[in-house]
């Protein structure tokens, strides 16, 4: 069977896959409002929270779009200290806010005490923080920042991209205070792409009736009206939620705790693999995602020719992003992968650096 280990998208389950051949039903019958009711109720359990979760049409970029025009009417501080973190500063940016960047060295977390320095300078209406960096294999300790938010800054709104985490490592969003909390369903979630979902906070959705020019198709609180009738302002994309009711009850039946232990437990196998053969996690320690390890490319590999070899036994691992491109590869550990599927292809790999 092939395998990717690619942070997104990721292999998808037989059953789930079959799911979306579902027939078609009209959105606004009672038959989908009952699906979209059910689906809705098994990822609070993902989010951890008894609040809202949108299940929006689209990618998770969007819904990066989505935070910034609801809840930020002008001042955003962007945590940044990767590709996606950038991106969602430019995104802010674009949409006419102001933005100030809090950057920190690729390959480092950011860190609670300079988010608080930042934070006691100025206020801002929100911070946005990308919980795991799908460019540098960095998971940041969004629990200690929401923290740091919350006593230096209580009502600035706490904004998290866990695009490449959610459902493969655990983010509490009722516990931890974050006020919107944005995946996608191609990563963890181990669906095919296209449906991205999200949590807002109460102190959030208030927010969003304050804040001017929110768009249409973005706008949570027309998303919110819609999901109190069990649907969506829009079509929604009816095969992928019937993929997601079927993938939340696999997700469920494996328990939460142990799902993100096996994430967790792959990333350190191939940690282990690369420092036994002379290479080094990207990520500093104390701060390395569990779902995508990137790899400092010592020995000079060429990903393009290792990816051809892999392909031929049905694997396939990603080059390093933008400009770690070469200098780095990544190796996902997340969705369906097992640690079986881990020792297949770092046996894979060892056969190829004998050659």
């Amino acid at each position: 069977m092939s395998h990717m280990f690619v942070p997104g998208p990721v292999d998808v389950a037989p059953e789930v896959l079959a799911a979306q051949a579902k027939p078609m039903l009209p959105h606004r019958s009672k038959e989908f409002e009952e699906i979209f009711r059910r689906t809705e109720a098994k990822a609070k359990q993902l989010f951890f929270t008894e609040g809202i979760v949108f299940q929006f049409s689209g990618s998770g970029s969007a819904l990066q779009e989505a935070g910034i025009r609801n809840f930020v009417q002008e001042s955003v501080l962007a945590c940044v200290n990767g590709a996606f973190s950038q991106r969602w500063s430019e995104v802010a940016a674009t949409n006419g806010k102001k933005v100030d960047l809090l950057e920190v060295e690729w390959g480092q977390a950011i860190s609670p005490d300079v988010l608080a320095d930042a934070l006691k300078q100025k206020h801002y209406e929100a911070v946005t923080i990308v919980h795991n960096e799908t460019s540098t294999g960095v998971m940041n300790p969004i629990k200690e920042l929401a923290a740091v938010v919350h006593e230096v800054s209580p009502d600035t709104l706490i904004l998290v991209d866990a695009v490449s985490s959610l459902g493969g490592a655990r983010i509490e969003m009722d516990a931890w205070g974050l006020d919107w909390l944005l995946t996608s369903s191609q990563k963890c979630l181990a669906l095919p792409p296209g449906l991205a979902l999200a949590s807002p906070s109460e102190r959030a959705m208030k927010k969003a009736e304050t804040v001017e020019n929110r768009g249409w198709y973005l706008d949570v609180l027309r998303m919110n009206k819609h999901r109190m009738k069990d649907s969506t302002p829009a079509t929604p994309v009816m095969p992928l939620i019937y993929a997601l009711d079927v993938q939340l009850d696999r997700i469920l039946a494996e328990g939460l705790d142990n799902r993100f232990a096996r994430h967790q437990q792959m990333a350190e196998c191939v940690n282990d693999w690369a420092e036994a053969h002379g290479m080094t996690n990207f990520a500093a320690k104390g701060c390395r995602s569990h779902t995508v390890v990137t790899i400092n490319n010592e020995r000079g590999i060429n990903i393009s020719e290792l990816n051809k070899f892999l392909l031929q036994r049905g694997m396939r691992i990603s080059n390093g992003y933008g400009k770690l491109k070469e200098k780095t590869f990544r190796i996902a550990t997340m969705g369906e992968t097992t640690m079986q599927d881990v020792d297949a292809l770092l046996t894979a790999m060892d056969e190829y650096l004998a050659k």
